[in-house]
């Protein structure tokens, strides 16, 4: 059994699971994040599996997401940049936030999530030395070469995609390969093309990097979570943390 809690870390709303009875045990952490105009509500199946699994699951409602959207979903499909910026840089106050309000083991913190939240994981692990292990579920981290074709900013927000110049994975392999690191990608995927997580996989494969890499590939699906998909990531965080 599991416990699920809708609270505020940091200002933020986040969806919180823990094994029944453990929400104020020290237990290996798991921060989750949504896709693109989803919700934390949408993806919480992997806050039951994660929990089931043993883990405290900390899943946030991205910047004009879920309990924090304003409702103008016009102005948000041309945020998607920085939006994705935001994510990865609230992760330090999530992490500081959850580890002054319940026990937290700081040696077993863990990064996941999918398409949006896959290139979230990705930018925090790239920049966050601590975390122990990250799942990228249908994502990518070469942020400057997929904003190209991916939600292409207009011309006054281009400055959103270039203030991730400094997080593309491109020039920061040594931070993605130095950690048990999960890929998983539908191979007809028509949102996120799959070539994205091919490209990573053979880069940290070219430079030695790939020791504690899987890359998992599913063929014949599109822009969606498989079981196969939610089962691989519950069992990567349970042999990693």
């Amino acid at each position: 059994m599991i416990e699920m809690y809708t609270e505020q870390l940091a200002g933020i709303e986040v969806l919180h699971a823990v094994p029944a009875g453990k929400k104020e045990s020290t237990l290996p952490v798991v921060f989750f994040y949504h896709g693109f105009t989803s919700s934390k509500l949408v993806y919480s199946y992997f806050a039951v599996a994660l929990a089931q699994a043993g883990m405290r699951v900390i899943m946030p409602d991205a910047e004009q997401h879920g309990a924090r959207f304003n409702g103008d979903e016009t102005s948000r499909l041309y945020q998607f940049w920085s939006i994705l910026k935001d994510n990865i840089d609230e992760f330090a106050v999530l992490q500081q936030a959850l580890s002054e309000r319940y026990p937290v083991d700081e040696q077993r913190v863990a990064v996941g999530g999918a398409s949006m939240g896959g290139m979230t994981a990705l930018g925090i692990m790239a920049r966050n030395p601590q975390v122990r292990c990250v799942a990228c579920l249908m994502g990518s981290g070469y942020f400057m070469s997929l904003g190209q074709t991916l939600f292409p900013p207009r011309a006054q927000e281009a400055e959103s995609l270039n203030a991730l110049a400094e997080y593309d994975i491109s020039h920061q392999l040594e931070s993605i390969g130095n950690r048990p690191l999960l890929l998983w990608h539908g191979e007809e995927d028509d949102v996120v093309p799959a070539a994205e997580t091919w490209r990573l996989q053979q880069a940290l494969v070219e430079r030695g990097l790939n020791k504690q890499l899987t890359c998992l590939r599913e063929p014949g699906v599109k822009h969606r979570i498989t079981p196969t998909a939610l089962d691989a990531a519950s069992r990567f965080f349970s042999e990693n943390l």
